[in-house]
């Protein structure tokens, strides 16, 4: 259901700020208190005495203090928007979005990273047992009628401080991109948004008769889409692409649009592995 193998060849990077933790199971390149040796420096007033190296003092005459690698607990929370719009009919794109939910948990646990997933329904609720493996999650529906923007507004995520974010959407909601964004970054230290379209999101079918539903209310709607209509379509697409892209450079984030029946063929985000947030296991 979720795609669970679909992410055994990808890492997380390890993002520049992790928080501490006490029994970190994972060494940053920040200086700390694990027991991994990784330089000496010059000893200064005010540092802790258990740190000056003796035998280097024996050797040079001068006083150093050992400096440790900094032990760290890098976690992912992923938000899964979960509105009707996210299971449009006709299209592979709910099983996309369970299997991308099932690609950052494989990532997450091949890179030992904690995980945590949070569904837009309700608020912002955290899934139950989500931080197990995919198969043990509670499982849950695409049918929520309220928009993201109202659940990030109505109950926010209990974020991790200095984790990894993840917002999986289809973005086709009304709301200011700029405050979607900020909500989300926070105080994260990435902050990834994915943008999960059906192929016919993103290339209306050609021109004909057509009856549109919104997924959230129901209201239908009779149309005749001709060219200069799929065009003003795309356009009007594009330009809420290029908002989101302005605000996540704004905050600090990241944005990959991803279409679902690639995704679901491949297996693969290109964009993520482009601009090194994810990578491969070795030996691929």
């Amino acid at each position: 259901m979720y795609g669970y193998r679909l992410g055994s060849q990808a890492l997380f990077v390890e993002p520049p700020q992790t928080p501490l933790g006490i029994m970190g199971n994972m060494l940053s390149r920040n200086v700390g208190s694990s027991l991994e040796f990784m330089e000496h420096r010059e000893y200064l007033p005010g540092d802790d005495l258990r740190r000056i190296d003796w035998n280097a003092y024996a050797r040079s005459d001068r006083l150093a203090v050992k400096l440790f690698r900094e032990e760290v607990n890098p976690h992912v929370d992923l938000l899964l928007d979960v509105s009707r719009s996210m299971n449009l009919a006709g299209t592979r794109k709910g099983e996309a979005a369970y299997a991308l939910a099932g690609f950052f948990a494989s990532a997450a646990a091949e890179s030992r990273f904690s995980f945590q997933v949070f569904v837009t329904d309700n608020g912002c609720r955290t899934l139950s047992r989500s931080h197990l493996t995919p198969t043990d999650w509670e499982p849950f529906d695409l049918t929520a009628t309220d928009s993201p923007d109202n659940a990030l507004l109505q109950m926010p995520p209990n974020w991790k401080p200095r984790g990894i974010r993840i917002f999986v959407s289809d973005l086709l909601f009304v709301a200011d991109p700029s405050l979607v964004v900020s909500r989300i970054a926070g105080d994260a230290a990435v902050t990834i948004l994915v943008q999960l379209l059906a192929e016919s999101d993103a290339e209306p079918p050609e021109q004909g008769n057509l009856r549109l539903v919104d997924c959230e209310s129901g209201e239908r709607l009779e149309l005749y889409l001709d060219t200069l209509a799929r065009e003003q379509y795309k356009r009007n697409l594009a330009r809420h692409q290029e908002n989101y892209h302005l605000a996540a450079r704004r905050h600090g984030a990241y944005l990959a649009t991803v279409l679902a029946e690639h995704f679901l063929e491949t297996g693969q985000l290109d964009e993520l592995f482009r601009i090194e947030l994810l990578k491969y296991t070795v030996g691929r």
